[in-house]
């Protein structure tokens, strides 16, 4: 076989490599979207405005909007679960730092204690310098309703009987999932999941 000859064979052969590789990213983008399609949405919060212990402003539903946010219902005074659930949100946020995509929020189920100064002080004990971490405070009642009616999680008998969930809440206000906040295998899905939300948000 002559040189000349082979040229249509190896430009054959170039063609179908190419279109192999064009199949498979095909596959692979479309394997992204499925993955992503599978984080469901469960359902919208409603409009809040509490009080931000850092800047001592209102803050609420609208600032949330524009980052993933992962958010979590405490207590200072917290001697079981609530430490092991802030070791879990220092490991994360310590994780995006850097990130402008990815903010952490957590409402006191005790505002009777947990004063600003009080969640300050909190804050600073967590190692949190910047507004990446928000602790925030209303009336209790208001926190109830946030909790029960927005977030859909128990809040039966605070402040002892507050969630061990971390919610998801994607950039329009969605909850996407929630996760055990004691556990490894909750933050390892976690990780995973804004992961994937992440590459949606501009």
């Amino acid at each position: 076989m002559s040189r000349t000859d082979s040229y249509p064979k190896m430009l054959i052969w170039l063609i179908i490599a190419m279109m192999v590789l064009a199949v498979m990213a095909l596959l692979v983008v479309n394997w992204t979207n499925v993955s992503r399609s599978k984080i469901p949405v469960w359902g919208e919060l409603p409009q809040f405005t509490f009080t931000a212990a850092h800047t001592g402003q209102p803050f609420g539903l609208e600032d949330m909007k524009g980052r993933l946010n992962v958010v979590d219902f405490i207590f200072t005074r917290c001697r079981s679960a609530c430490p092991i659930m802030g070791g879990n949100f220092s490991e994360l946020y310590s994780l995006y730092k850097g990130s402008d995509k990815v903010r952490f929020v957590s409402i006191s189920v005790d505002p009777e204690h947990d004063s600003l100064a009080v969640l300050r002080e909190y804050a600073r004990q967590q190692g949190v310098t910047d507004d990446r971490w928000v602790f925030l405070r209303a009336p209790v009642e208001q926190v109830r309703q946030l909790c029960e009616g927005g977030f859909m999680l128990a809040a039966d008998d605070l402040p002892g009987g507050h969630t061990t969930k971390f919610t998801l809440v994607d950039h329009l206000g969605r909850i996407r999932s929630y996760h055990e906040g004691l556990d490894s295998t909750g933050m390892r899905i976690l990780k995973d999941n804004i992961r994937q939300l992440a590459r949606d948000l501009p």
